[in-house]
């Protein structure tokens, strides 16, 4: 899958460094994922046997994708998951690990790459997503690429002393194919 700044990839044994860097930088955890401890201070062994599990899943009901800048460098991990086949739906995910490329477009892009993926490829009508309310910066990104605020889980996480909504996000695949540039 390729966008005009980043490529996504199957996610290789090569990659579990930075993953592991980024699973233990605060900063990089708690936009990805808030404040769940049970997603963040991992060991290597921990991250490698989650790579042993992604490979494992890596079928048509999910995917783990690196996301790598146009000279191969990795930079985040996006995912897919919960494909539901009667009504064409999937989860989808993101998460820019390399803080230099943080504000730069390189989210957008990687995350319009796995949407054209998703419609084309798998043949969705729906992709949703979510991130909790004070990640401002994720939300204008999935606005920037066609998702709609659906609805809101008031209060639902817990990050650093205060409670934020969960937002979930939305985009079909007739709003997509009137906006998009193929």
């Amino acid at each position: 899958m390729n966008g005009n700044l980043t490529r996504l990839r199957a996610v290789a044994f090569d990659d579990m460094e930075e993953l592991f860097q980024w699973r233990n930088d605060e900063e990089v955890s708690l936009f990805a994922v808030g404040n769940s401890p049970l997603l963040t201070h991992v060991s290597r062994e921990q991250v490698e046997n989650t790579y042993e599990t992604i490979i494992s899943m890596n079928r048509a009901e999910n995917g783990v994708f690196s996301i790598l800048d146009l000279e191969g460098r990795i930079i985040g991990i996006a995912d897919y998951r919960d494909v539901n086949s009667i009504t064409r739906s999937a989860v989808m995910g993101i998460t820019i690990g390399d803080k230099a490329y943080w504000g730069k477009g390189y989210g957008s892009d990687a995350i319009r790459a796995m949407v054209r993926y998703l419609f084309l490829q798998l043949n969705l009508e729906r992709i949703q997503l979510d991130t909790w309310s004070g990640n401002v910066r994720a939300i204008r990104s999935y606005e920037k690429c066609g998702f709609e605020v659906e609805g809101r889980l008031r209060q639902n996480e817990y990050v650093e002393g205060t409670y934020y909504d969960t937002v979930v996000m939305g985009l079909l695949r007739s709003e997509w194919e009137d906006t998009i540039d193929r």
